[in-house]
């Protein structure tokens, strides 16, 4: 089990935090599915651009009872310093900072993985933060800025001297963004020269998958991204693969609907009915995509314009899938 400051987490598990995907509904069926920590969508250090209303959601709590981390993205350190203190006095269980994101309105702001060009400004920003926050902070980075920088060791052990307290790395160096495998071997490197947490991420799509990281890398824990998406059960079947040596058992139709309810719901009641039907759409076409009759579905789902709609033709499309299976079967 990992210790995050006062907080003992179920698992070592972790939600990658994903603009436009990791917002609090899908934090909060993720930990339902088994994820022993979430992190939120990345939030700019820049506080003036808190009150619009994608920000704004940003900071909002999950129901549960696992920390509510607020990941803060930003490159000058006394800004991301008050930035880490004003959501820590708003309710932050933890602050993450992120010096892994390779887009590019990040990067020209020098921000995300841009700072691990610059390990004299990543120092300075960490104990700036950390020295104005009583809550734990922690970091995400990527193995560093490209394949002949691969920096990772010098970032680990500067935040390690800086008072972070856990830290999560991806396997690929901003060069790469996500396109290639990730490699491993850095983070095998960085386990071993750090004795804070350290987290793998990058690449871990199954249950098998999580297993060989773990090994290959004697990392902490692993953070799921892009294949929680859809799919997020995917952390109960890793958490019990890990457990028993087996694969658990494929969820059924039913079970899958269920949850599909239960996660459009959420959206409905937390961005209204308007943007809630916008937003459902992206996260039902993620969840429906390995199923029969998928394209058809989602090419009518997406002209819906009501909450109670939606629940209705996802009740209806899986009394199809049903149906279709039984004939199948037959």
């Amino acid at each position: 089990m990992i210790q995050v400051g006062p907080y003992q987490l179920r698992n070592s598990l972790f939600l990658a935090p994903m603009v436009g995907v990791s917002d609090t509904p899908f934090r909060e069926i993720c930990a339902e599915q088994g994820a022993g920590l979430t992190v939120a969508e990345m939030l700019t250090s820049n506080s003036e651009l808190w009150h619009n209303e994608r920000n704004r959601l940003k900071r909002i709590k999950p129901k549960g009872s696992s920390p509510h981390v607020v990941q803060i993205a930003g490159s000058n350190p006394q800004l991301m310093a008050d930035a880490a203190a004003l959501n820590a006095e708003l309710g932050a269980d933890a602050i993450d900072i992120n010096m892994g994101c390779p887009a590019k309105k990040v990067l020209k702001k020098a921000a995300g993985s841009a700072l691990l060009k610059d390990s004299d400004l990543v120092s300075q920003i960490l104990k700036e933060i950390v020295s104005r926050v009583d809550v734990p902070v922690t970091l995400k980075i990527r193995t560093g800025w490209c394949p002949k920088s691969r920096n990772g060791v010098e970032i680990a052990k500067i935040a390690e001297d800086s008072g972070i307290q856990l830290l999560t790395v991806h396997g690929r160096t901003r060069e790469c963004r996500f396109k290639g495998q990730a490699e491993y071997d850095t983070i095998a490197a960085i386990k071993q020269a750090v004795s804070i947490p350290v987290i793998a991420n990058g690449d871990i799509d199954s249950p098998e998958t999580a297993a060989a990281v773990l090994q290959h890398t004697s990392a902490d824990g692993i953070m799921v991204g892009r294949a929680a998406q859809g799919r997020p059960w995917i952390f109960r079947e890793i958490e019990y693969y890990l457990a028993t040596g087996s694969l658990a058992p494929k969820i059924d139709l039913q079970t899958r609907l269920e949850l599909i309810l239960s996660h459009v719901m959420k959206l409905h009641s937390f961005y209204g009915d308007l943007k809630g039907v916008w937003y459902a759409r992206k996260h039902v076409a993620a969840y429906v995509a390995e199923l029969a009759g998928s394209r058809e579905f989602m090419k009518h789902f997406n002209t819906i314009e009501t909450p109670a709609e939606q629940l209705k033709q996802i009740q209806e499309h899986f009394a199809f899938l049903d149906a279709y299976n039984g004939a199948e079967a037959a």
